[in-house]
C-alpha cells in the first residue's frame, strides 16, 4: 500500500512511519509531498491537516494511529508518550527521551533525504521498543 506524508519529515511523520511499517503495513511504500492535494488518490496520508490518521484532540499522528488499528501493546504506548513529547512539547507525558529523540531527528534531516531519515530512525525505533520493552514489561 501507498503512505503518504508530508516532506520535511520530522519526528511524528518518521515515527508513524515505523508503526506503519512494523504493526500495520509490512508492505509500505511512502510518498512525501509539498502540498495535501498532491496525495495520489491511491496512497493513504497521515500526519497531514484534515487526514484522518492526523492530530486528533491531544493525540499526535503516532497515537491516533496506534487506536485506529487497536494496537494495544504498552510498549508502544510508551513509546507514544515520547513521540508525542517530542512533537508538541506539551508536558503531557513525563518523556525525557523525547529531547533527544527530537534533537537526532532534526540533526537526521539536515543532510538526509525524508525516506533516508524514514530509514535511519526506523532502525533507531527498532532498538528504542527493545530497549522499551524491558522496562515497561519489567524486565532486566
Amino acid at each position: 500500500m501507498k503512505w503518504a506524508t508530508r516532506s520535511g519529515i520530522h519526528v511524528d511523520r518518521a515515527a508513524s512511519a515505523w508503526l506503519i511499517t512494523t504493526h500495520v503495513d509490512p508492505e509500505a511504500t511512502f510518498l512525501y509531498v509539498e502540498d495535501p492535494a498532491d496525495v495520489p488518490s491511491d496512497a493513504t496520508p497521515f500526519d497531514m491537516v484534515g487526514c484522518a490518521l492526523g492530530h486528533h484532540g491531544k493525540d499526535v499522528t503516532f497515537e491516533t494511529i496506534l487506536r485506529v488499528n487497536d494496537l494495544l501493546d504498552p510498549v508502544l504506548w510508551r513509546l507514544a508518550e515520547i513521540v508525542h513529547q517530542a512533537d508538541v512539547e506539551d508536558d503531557l507525558y513525563d518523556a525525557p527521551e523525547a529531547a533527544g529523540l527530537d534533537t537526532i531527528v532534526r540533526a537526521l534531516g539536515t543532510n538526509h533525504t525524508d525516506e533516508e531519515v524514514r530509514g535511519l530512525v526506523s532502525t533507531m525505533l527498532d532498538s528504542l521498543y527493545l530497549y522499551l520493552r524491558d522496562d515497561v514489561l519489567g524486565r532486566s
